[in-house]
C-alpha cells in the first residue's frame, strides 16, 4: 500500500516504544569517548565498556553483579555493595586489557538519583583506576558502599575476600 502523506515523518521504532532518547545519544557519541554503559535490574547490575563504531556499538569490557558469585561473593547481587563490586570489577578488567581513556557515563532512560545503585557502580569504576567524569557528590557514601547498613553478618569480610580476589585477577 503506498503512502498517501508524502510530508509524514517517521520516527524511529526505538523511540515510539520508548526505549531510547536519540538527543542524548547523539550527545554522547559526540563526545567520541568510551562510553560506560549501566544497566540494572531487580537481581543485579550490568556494567559495560562501550566504544561506537560505524558498524554498531562494540562492547570492550563487561561484568555483570552475578559474575561475583564466581569470585566468592556471597551476598545479595541487587544491592549497593554488589553494584560497587561489579563497578571495580570491570575497571580492572579494562586495565588487564590496556584501557586508561577517560569514560562518560552512559544511564539511558534510567533515574539517577544521588546515592544510588548507579552511581556505586560508577564509584567501583574510579576506584578501580578508570577515568570517569562525575561530579562527587552522587556517590553513595563510605558507609553503605562498605555494607554496614546491611543486617548480615561478616559483611565487610566477604566484601575484603571479593575485592582481594578481583585484584589476583590475571588475563
Amino acid at each position: 500500500m503506498r503512502n498517501k502523506n508524502k510530508n509524514r515523518v517517521f520516527r524511529f521504532n526505538r523511540r515510539i516504544r520508548g526505549q531510547t532518547n536519540y538527543a542524548l545519544r547523539l550527545k554522547l557519541l559526540k563526545s567520541k569517548m568510551l562510553r560506560v554503559v549501566i544497566r540494572k535490574s531487580n537481581s543485579g547490575i550490568n556494567v559495560q565498556l562501550v566504544k561506537y563504531e560505524s558498524s554498531g556499538d562494540n562492547v570492550i569490557v563487561g561484568a555483570r553483579a552475578m559474575d561475583l558469585i564466581k569470585l566468592n561473593y556471597t551476598l545479595n547481587t541487587g544491592n549497593i555493595v554488589a553494584s560497587y563490586l561489579t563497578g571495580y570489577l570491570v575497571a580492572k578488567k579494562a586495565k588487564l586489557k590496556g584501557i586508561n581513556e577517560d569514560c562518560i557515563v552512559d544511564l539511558g532512560l534510567q533515574n539517577a538519583y544521588y546515592g544510588s545503585r548507579l552511581f556505586a557502580a560508577v564509584k567501583g569504576l574510579m576506584d578501580g583506576g578508570l577515568k570517569v567524569r562525575v561530579s562527587e557528590k552522587v556517590f553513595p557514601t563510605e558507609e553503605r558502599l562498605k555494607g554496614e547498613h546491611l543486617k548480615v553478618k561478616n559483611v565487610a569480610s566477604v566484601i575484603e575476600k571479593t575485592k582481594k580476589t578481583i585484584e589476583a585477577m590475571k588475563k
